[in-house]
């Protein structure tokens, strides 16, 4: 019963975070959270991935914003990804051995849930 009620709850988030566009979303969480930044100078694709925790009508919201490195540039491009609550704690004691592997295990399995992520496959 606890698992259809959280995906019930999940889902209900899902719709209300897909009212609004990807820009959109990625703005409104970052201008009204703070985020805990985990930086990767030592990875070839990943700049830094940032995670905020958002409270909407006393229920909780995971995003991670993870900057993919552009090629031959100091500069990133960043994608939004509505993730689980424990997504923060595994990637933060993953990402120093390898911020790649961390980003493939704990963040992408969550590229469609918003669908503003970009699909590496």
């Amino acid at each position: 019963m606890k698992t259809v009620l959280f995906c019930f709850i999940f889902s209900l988030g899902t719709l209300f975070v897909k009212a609004q566009s990807c820009t959109e979303l990625m703005n409104s969480v970052k201008s009204n959270n703070h985020g805990t930044v985990y930086q990767s100078y030592d990875s070839d694709a990943i700049s830094k991935v940032t995670f905020y925790d958002v409270t909407i009508d006393y229920q909780s919201y995971y995003f991670a914003i993870v900057c993919f490195k552009k090629e031959y540039s100091y500069n990133c491009t960043e994608y939004i990804y509505q993730v689980g609550s424990n997504t923060k704690f595994n990637y933060s004691i993953n990402y120093f051995q390898s911020a790649g592997k961390a980003f493939w295990k704990y963040i992408n399995p969550y590229n469609e849930t918003l669908n503003c992520a970009p699909d590496f496959e």
